[in-house]
Parts: structure tokens; sequence; C-alpha cells
């Protein structure tokens, strides 16, 4: 119980903003520490960025100390490969708090990061046009 509310499940007076129904409420400030970049080599995370559990991550024991945040992280990258955008939105997280996050975790070699493609390494439209010309030719 905190101290905005009574042991019913009422609203304190002078806690008008917060309610019962609100659940825990964490500042995402909280959550890095006060960090708004990920990690000490400022690794930049681009929203399409595809996030993986490491095929040889530190034991279940490191993982022990890690926060509620980046275990709730963890738990989605195994289930799936996500990019960070899907991993804010369903860990219901800030974009900008879900990169912090990950730069911890990159860094204590939990996750890999695959890069986005450039376009600039990305084929000419005209090459691709031409190998679906010559494929429905077949």
């Amino acid at each position: 119980m905190n101290e905005d509310s009574t042991g019913d499940g009422q609203a304190v007076p002078g806690s008008q903003w917060y309610d019962a129904d609100a659940g825990p409420l964490v500042r995402p400030y909280a959550m890095t520490g006060g960090r708004t970049k990920p990690g000490p080599s400022n690794v930049r995370f681009d929203l399409i960025a595809l996030v993986v559990v490491d095929d040889d991550p530190p034991g279940r024991a490191e993982e022990s100390f890690l926060g509620p945040e980046h275990r709730a992280l963890l738990t989605l990258c195994r289930a799936e490969t996500q990019s960070v955008a899907e991993l804010a939105a369903d860990a219901d997280l800030p974009v900008g708090v879900v990169r912090v996050l990950l730069g911890d975790l990159l860094e204590a070699g939990f996750v890999k990061v695959s890069r986005p493609v450039p376009p600039a390494q990305l084929p000419d439209e005209r090459i691709l046009r031409e190998v679906i010309d010559g494929l429905r030719a077949l």
C-alpha cells in the first residue's frame, strides 16, 4: 500500500492525479537511472533495428541482477526477434527508455542487434524489375 491510498483502494485527498486503478507509477528516468543515452559506447538503436537474444548469453545468475524492465525485454526477445519499436510497444515503455535498457543488455552480452541495410546498399530498382521479368518469363 502506498501513502497516497487507503486500505480500501480509495485515493487520499490531495492525490487527485493518481488513483488506485492507475497501478504502479515509475518515471522513465527512474528505470534508466537518469541516463538518456545507451551505454558508454553510445550505440544508436534505429527503430527498425532487430534485437535477438545472444547465442551465448551470460548465465541466469547474472540475469537475476537485472531490473524488471531489462528482464521483460529479454523475455520478449526470447519469444521472437523484434525491432526496437516493437519492443517498446510490447513492453509498454517509451522508445528512449527501451534504447537505454537495450544498451545495457548489449553491453552485458545478453542481446545482439542487427542494423537495417542502408538504402545505398540495396539493389537498384531496375535490377529488381529485370529479375521479376525474368521470373515471369519462366
